[in-house]
């Protein structure tokens, strides 16, 4: 039998990958070798030939599955495929899932799926493939296929299947299917009440269908699911009051917000519409707002706004340079937060590009 050990040193040596393997059971007289001498970043395929003429023990495939993997992290994706399709017949549940995933990472998706769904036959990895699949189609985009895989793993949360369920609505609302599309956030808000981006997409598809007062109940349903996107129902709700005539009611609301949650968003429109009347009331609740629980450039901004706007200003100059600067890192700042890995970004993704997690992204 081929020392395998003695094989893959050269590898060992360039990267450390191999230096927890076990030491070979068997000892093979260097002279076997000798005319050989294959290292494995000149000569790969003519050393995996070499093993693959060698009758393979539990050990060697073990060791032979970890080679095929370390070529496809190194993107040798072809070697990768090939070791795998080798190994299907020695250790056909294992085999096959390197072999999926090499070519998934090759983007074969179409052999990826087809191997995948095998394997969830295979109890020993049901779960994992079924995983696999869910990933998948998310990458695919195929939410259809992505939902219907993720109700059948134990592990699956109901946040990624109303999202899932989101992703679909938008779809069918940019294809001009909007039955479809309504019916999709229901799904979504069945599958998890407190989805807010069901609740967003439901009020802005109902406003741009000119239903401003369905479009409220549905923007309204936001502070109760979670608070954290308050941020994101201003504006729209503000269009919608405005549309039925209504923009004292929007103003209660607002001020509903600022006691409730203290959230800046609220307090900041709220400023603005009272604006030219600047009572001093106005002045202290912004100075205090913009500290609790964290101070806030956008009230610094507006809290300069107001003083700028006063007749007996310390100094004009002054406060214009203050607030000119902080206009400056309001530009910088970024408007939301992933939760789980700390990504900050400008835009809202309801999955996070660094660490795809969902619904993690937070406004700021």
């Amino acid at each position: 039998m081929i020392d395998f050990l003695w094989l893959l040193l050269p590898l060992a040596a360039a990267s450390g990958w191999f230096a927890a393997r076990r030491k070979e059971r068997q000892q093979v007289s260097v002279e076997d070798f000798k005319g050989l001498n294959y290292r494995l970043n000149d000569e790969p395929d003519k050393l995996i030939d070499i093993f693959f003429n060698q009758k393979l023990d539990n050990e060697s495939v073990e060791t032979l599955l970890e080679l095929g993997i370390f070529f496809r992290r190194k993107g040798e994706i072809n070697r990768a495929i090939r070791i795998h399709q080798n190994l299907i017949k020695h250790s056909t549940a294992r085999a096959l899932f390197e072999l999926a995933q090499d070519y998934r990472y090759a983007g074969l998706l179409d052999r990826a799926e087809k191997l995948f769904q095998k394997l969830s036959r295979f109890d020993s990895h049901k779960t994992l493939a079924l995983r696999q699949l869910q990933a998948l189609y998310q990458q695919e985009h195929d939410w259809k296929k992505a939902i219907q895989t993720a109700q059948q793993v134990a592990e699956a949360t109901h946040t990624e299947i109303a999202q899932y369920y989101c992703e679909q609505a938008e779809e069918y609302q940019q294809q001009g299917q909007s039955q479809a599309a309504q019916k999709a956030i229901q799904n979504a808000l069945k599958t998890d009440q407190n989805c807010a981006r069901a609740s967003l997409l439901e009020g802005q598809f109902a406003l741009e269908r000119g239903e401003s007062k369905q479009a409220i109940l549905a923007f309204q349903r936001v502070e109760q699911q979670d608070p954290d996107y308050i941020s994101e129902i201003i504006t729209p709700l503000q269009t919608c009051y405005e549309e039925i005539g209504q923009a004292q009611e929007f103003t209660h609301y607002l001020q509903h917000l600022l006691e409730h949650h203290g959230c800046i968003r609220p307090m900041l429109v709220l400023a603005n519409i009272i604006k030219q009347q600047e009572p001093q009331a106005l002045f202290d609740l912004i100075l205090e707002k913009i500290q609790k629980p964290r101070p806030s450039l956008h009230g610094l901004v507006l809290l300069l706004d107001l003083a700028l706007s006063k007749k007996d200003s310390i100094s004009r100059d002054y406060l214009l340079l203050l607030k000119e600067i902080s206009t400056q890192l309001l530009k910088k700042q970024s408007a939301y937060k992933c939760t789980h890995c700390g990504l900050t970004t400008r835009k809202l993704y309801w999955q996070c590009p660094s660490c795809h997690e969902w619904n993690t992204v937070k406004p700021l």
